[in-house]
């Protein structure tokens, strides 16, 4: 397993992941770093332990909202679905009904071209 060395609060920490994750594992930390860097700013150093509690707290923050807005995206979309199936339905249905009085107006012509050509006759 590939060992990633990644820097935290300017220390350095040896990670191992999986193979092809060292990308996304640098990614991560330095995520992590500046979440500690913005904290650093505004607290001061307040210790490792803390300042990488804090920073975790912000991402799980960040995170926890995340989640939440894609829960409402997908129930928005459920409800978007459910609309656009009710749409093509009610579409399907107008169709069938327009069809219907075409055929019927076609008909009806017929029938009066019927009797108009009969009493020309």
């Amino acid at each position: 397993m590939p060992t990633v060395i990644v820097r935290v609060n300017d220390r350095p920490y040896n990670m191992v992941c999986d193979e092809g994750e060292e990308s996304h594992l640098t990614e991560l930390a330095e995520l992590l770093a500046s979440e500690v860097d913005k904290l650093k700013k505004s607290f001061g150093q307040v210790g490792d332990s803390k300042l990488l509690l804090m920073a975790g707290l912000v991402v799980a923050d960040k995170l926890d909202e995340t989640l939440k807005r894609i829960e409402t995206l997908e129930s928005e979309m459920e409800g978007l679905k459910d609309a656009r199936s009710a749409a093509v339905e009610r579409t399907r249905v107008l169709e069938t009904t327009v069809a219907d009085k075409l055929v019927g107006a076609a008909e009806r012509l017929e029938h009066l071209t019927e009797e108009l050509g009969n009493g020309a006759g």
